[in-house]
């Protein structure tokens, strides 16, 4: 076949050594602000315009056969081949659209495999045949596609089409769904949702190709990527059940930028940089990581920009040796704790890599803990990618070794290694050091070892605080003689800045809710420094320590939203399977609420409060204790150590060097923590105490554990998104202070609203400090929360707002109030939702509980009838209204509580008074996941007895599950044995999926040339039944209620 596109030459010079970078520079908005109307329509063809000019090929695709005979002409061009019609159709099945592939496999296709199958045509020769050309950007043809029409599966719409659509060589890749100005990007972002449920996997699914998703109203326009989109569809029934927050969704969506970190929000904007030729190929080949949670990440921009100035510098240093062993080979990298660093390290050593020049890329930590979660997190994004180590003897024999590019280690393995008298031939090559969290202490004498030994090192540091002296700074210091080199001296120049006021503002961190109690009044503290008491000594009072306890215990439902339900991904943590490298299984369940850490400032310290816990918990009801594990070293020390920078002191990982009443206590901890998880860690050699700092970790990560104590271990480096508030009762400042801090901020759904930050010490002026050094002098308003006060003034106006809209339980009759009422009851379900934090709010009587219920059910009541049509099909016809189902779940109630309520309500015969009956009513109707169940609940209430329990209501929802379940075996002719092993699994995993065999199974017998689309179709309609039925009983019936069926 002629290939009707000339090629435009290729290039071998990587994208990061060009003038053109990824991610521009600077950026000045071209869009005139103008006050007239402008309709989606318009947005549309504005963007198509931009487009065009950019170089994109205009394509009039109106149906599946002329969108496979442009990808057909694409790929002929691409790879200088004719296909004939049998050739073309078995590429189809075999490689391109295989009948049982689903989105991973297509996004592994492109990110994995690269795009590339070795095709065997009819003449029994082989060729790879190639969807994409990497290796040569400028072979590859961009075109755009608006108003492409799709079938569906649903018979309520029997077509969906798509506003814009981007394909490289025919091959659908970023989708963009617009709206119009002034509506809401979630309703952009929920239709995309439809598209995905409805028609994306439909026929030949060309469309689970596309890997970005573009959602813009015109003024405001973000992206994100193809699984976000899957996690959101999985977590679609959020609105009715209990068991599962969208903590993949909305949320994740993202914000494009320049290199100043300057939002790139208007859609002729974002055309122009983010949707630039160059940058699209870039993002799709270069900065998208498929890791092994089948999760698609997509760099950010600042990632990117970070990436590239490092790749950039590297190739100076290639071009350039005499660069190589000097500071002016490298830099630093200040992006802000929280910003995933770890991602945009692991992108840049993957690149940097790719270099015959580079011999080695060592990623270095400081400490043995940091190294297992790199490589924990590099194995997620690549397995295999990096080498760990385990000791200096390994990493030398990696250093020797020519298949070992990428290297993770400890600066102390490091240290070890280059103190060493022998001469490694790869410290006289080029070799690129990356440094994690390169501000700490105690890098000194180390770095500059080994420095002075890898001679042609070129040596990059990533810090979220990084060191640099203020004129003040140099004012105070004047009497010093030995002043700590600034992270610039030590790494050379700063390539890239992200603070902590970027990150926030992007939504990619929380904000910071501070809450300080004083436990000792400042006249005490007085006449003991002035008696010459030890303050710390003080500090440990045991009454004090019995009343930050008692405190901690008092609130900790409410600090860690006990209330909240959600669903998370856990893993285990399996001593034998690390030390072989294999991964352990990963299993979705439903936790309540988050966890937390206690920053003590001594290891007496952390004993005092771990004996306390223990002590105040065993006279406290069951529901009030907590499950608290604690974690020490020697480096730990028995006195808060303190530098003018605010480091806080590294661990060693060994219980060896405490003293013995230390480790006999750190011992019985360890034997607590053993019979709370049926666990055998032991503090006796080292091996067995980093395997119980691992498990630990991971246990917290997994909800598994409330609250561990602490003195410097895990304030930094450890992340775990559960993780919410932090307990301070230790000397923060700086450095450590931000890093501590930043343990809470980590974004998980719309019920994390920020990082709690509870004081026992006044540290009101270092966090001041603190936050003016590592963002601006305004940083403050925007880290931290408002008062209370503030938020709650806007809730007395809010509510005042709503009683003028309707009353309690009135349901407005226009659609005009209707939408105000709803705007009104989100604005407070948001607040509500932050003042929770807030202790002062539990005495708040401005809105009852029982006119809440009453607003709540008919919010409920309006999403229902607006959002679904009779059939109950879910559709878009409020573009301009967003539902906070996620936040109305947080305060409705369960089954279980529902259950307990009739049980102490009714009366000896099972009757319930009618003011009864209204009070469990009002409780169904304003719960999303009980307004599906209400049937089932009434049904009980009819048959009450005196002796009723609630194993009689599980019971008779088990019995009507099976019979529904039977239902829809008949209605759709299913294989019934099938169908039971298949929902089976569904209640286990908590939805069911159309993709893959276990749907296949169920169906019917199909003709064997019947059309080709009516299996697809008839098994998305049945797998909607299905998951209808498991969304009303999944959390009311057990997993083997189908086993003995």
């Amino acid at each position: 076949m002629t290939n009707p596109y000339a090629s435009t030459g290729s290039s071998s010079v990587p994208i990061a050594a060009s003038e053109d970078a990824t991610v521009v520079a600077e950026y000045s908005p071209t869009a005139v602000p103008s006050a007239a109307y402008q309709s989606e329509a318009a947005l549309e063809n504005n963007l198509i315009e931009i487009l065009t000019s950019q170089g994109y090929r205009r394509v009039s695709c109106r149906d599946e056969k002329s969108l496979l005979a442009n990808l057909r002409g694409h790929l002929s061009r691409l790879n200088d081949v004719e296909f004939t019609d049998a050739e073309w159709n078995r590429l189809l099945q075999e490689f391109i659209t295989p009948h049982d592939d689903d989105v991973l496999a297509k996004t592994r296709r492109i990110q994995h495999e690269r795009a590339v199958y070795t095709f065997t045509f009819d003449d029994g020769t082989r060729e790879n045949i190639r969807l994409i050309d990497f290796d040569n950007p400028h072979n590859n043809v961009f075109e755009v596609l608006n108003q492409y029409v799709a079938p569906t599966t649903n018979p309520a719409h029997r077509t969906n089409r798509y506003d814009v659509t981007i394909l490289i060589n025919g091959l659908p890749i970023l989708q963009c769904e617009l709206k119009k100005r002034g509506v809401d990007l979630k309703q952009a972002f929920n239709q995309i949702g439809r598209y995905s449920r409805d028609s994306f996997s439909t026929s030949s699914k060309l469309f689970d190709y596309v890997h970005v998703f573009v959602i813009s109203n015109g003024s405001l326009t973000k992206y994100y990527s193809n699984t976000t989109r899957i996690l959101a569809r999985k977590s679609a029934d959020e609105t009715t059940s209990t068991r599962v927050m969208k903590s993949n969704s909305f949320k994740f969506t993202m914000w494009w930028s320049d290199a100043k970190n300057r939002r790139i929000a208007d859609l002729s904007d974002f055309a122009r940089t983010f949707l630039a030729r160059r940058s699209l190929f870039n993002i799709i080949a270069k900065y998208c990581v498929l890791d092994t949670n089948d999760v698609l990440l997509i760099m950010r921009p600042y990632q990117i920009v970070a990436t590239e100035r490092i790749v950039t510098k590297v190739l100076a240093g290639i071009h350039n040796r005499t660069l190589l062993g000097t500071v002016n080979a490298g830099g630093y990298i200040w992006h802000t704790t929280g910003s995933g660093k770890t991602l945009t390290s692991f992108k840049t050593a993957q690149l940097v890599a790719q270099y015959p020049e580079v011999a080695k890329v060592i990623f270095v930590v400081d400490r043995q803990d940091l190294d297992y979660q790199t490589m924990k997190e590099y194995d997620k994004f690549a397995k295999g990618a990096a080498n760990g180590n385990n000791s200096a003897k390994v990493l030398r024999g990696q250093l020797l070794d020519d298949e070992c590019q990428i290297i993770v280690t400890t600066i102390q393995k490091l240290n070890h290694l280059t103190g060493d008298k022998e001469v490694l031939d790869v410290y006289d090559k080029h070799v690129v050091f990356i440094f994690d969290e390169c501000h700490r202490s105690q890098f000194g004498s180390m770095h500059k070892r080994i420095a002075k030994r890898f001679s042609k090192a070129a040596m990059f540091g990533f810090t979220g605080t990084p060191i640099f002296h203020t004129v003040e700074d140099e004012h105070k210091r004047h009497n010093v003689l030995a002043v700590p080199e600034t992270t610039e001296q030590v790494f050379g120049p700063r390539l890239h800045t992200y603070t902590i006021m970027d990150a926030i503002r992007d939504d990619n961190v929380l904000r910071f809710n501070i809450q300080t109690y004083d436990t000792m009044a400042a006249n005490v503290l007085e006449d003991v420094e002035a008696a010459g008491i030890d303050r710390e000594k003080a500090l440990l009072a045991p009454d004090r320590i019995a009343s930050v306890v008692d405190h901690i215990l008092d609130n900790f439902s409410r600090h860690t939203s006990r209330s909240s339900t959600y669903s998370l991904t856990v893993q285990d943590y399996d001593p034998v399977a690390f030390k072989k490298g294999v991964d352990t299984q990963r299993t979705v369940t439903t936790v309540s609420g988050f966890n937390a850490m206690m920053a003590a400032s001594s290891i007496p310290a952390a004993q005092a409060y771990y004996t306390a816990f223990r002590e105040h918990m065993a006279t406290r009801p069951p529901k009030e204790r907590l499950k608290v594990a604690t974690i020490f070293s020697a480096a730990s020390g028995e006195q808060e150590v303190f530098d003018d920078e605010g480091f806080l002191d590294g661990e060693d990982f060994s219980a060896d060097a405490l003293g013995v009443d230390d480790k006999a206590f750190l011992a019985a901890a360890v034997e607590d923590y053993n019979e709370l998880f049926d666990t055998n860690f032991s503090v006796s050699d080292n091996q067995s105490f980093q395997n119980y700092y691992r498990d630990l970790s991971q246990r917290m990560k997994n909800r598994e554990l409330d609250l561990v104590i602490v003195v410097n271990m895990f304030l930094t480096g450890f992340d775990a998104p559960t993780l919410n508030t932090l307990y301070v009762d230790k000397n923060l400042r700086r450095h450590g202070l931000i890093q501590a801090f930043s343990r809470t901020n980590r974004i998980l759904g719309s019920k994390k609203v920020a990082g709690n930050i509870v004081c026992y010490r006044n540290l009101d002026d270092e966090i001041e400090e603190a936050i003016a050094r590592f963002g601006d002098a305004e940083a403050y308003n925007v880290v931290v929360l408002q008062s209370y006060d503030f938020y709650r003034n806007l809730f007395v106006d809010a509510v005042d707002k709503l009683r003028e809209i309707a009353a309690p339980g009135e349901i407005p009759e226009s659609e005009k109030v209707q939408r105000e009422f709803v705007k009104q009851f989100s604005t407070i379900l948001q607040l509500i939702n932050t003042l929770d934090m807030f202790a002062e709010f539990d005495a708040d009587d401005t809105l009852s509980r029982r006119d809440f219920q009453d607003y709540q059910s008919v919010y409920l009541h309006l999403h229902d009838t607006m959002t679904h049509t009779s059939e109950g099909e879910v559709i878009d016809i409020v573009e301009d209204l967003t539902f906070e189902i996620a936040l109305v779940g947080k305060y409705a109630v369960d089954v279980d509580y529902i259950l307990e309520l009739v049980m102490q309500l009714k009366d000896a015969r099972g009757n319930l008074k009618e003011e009864d009956r209204e009070r469990v009513q009002r409780e169904v109707d304003s719960s999303p996941s009980l307004r599906m169940k209400s049937d089932l609940i009434e049904a009980f209430l009819s048959q009450l007895q005196g002796e009723s329990t609630p194993q009689d209501f599980y019971e008779m929802a088990s019995k009507k599950f099976v019979s529904e379940l039977d239902t829809v075996v008949k209605r759709f002719n299913l294989k019934r044995e099938e169908t039971y092993h298949f929902v089976t699994q569904g209640i286990a995993d908590g939805r069911l999926s159309a993709a893959g065999m276990g749907a296949a199974r169920i169906m019917p017998a199909q003709r064997r040339f019947g059309r080709a689309t009516t299996t697809t179709v008839s098994r998305d309609e049945v797998v909607a039944e299905l998951n209808h039925l498991l969304e009303r009983f999944a959390d009311i019936i057990g997993s083997d209620v189908l086993v003995s069926q």
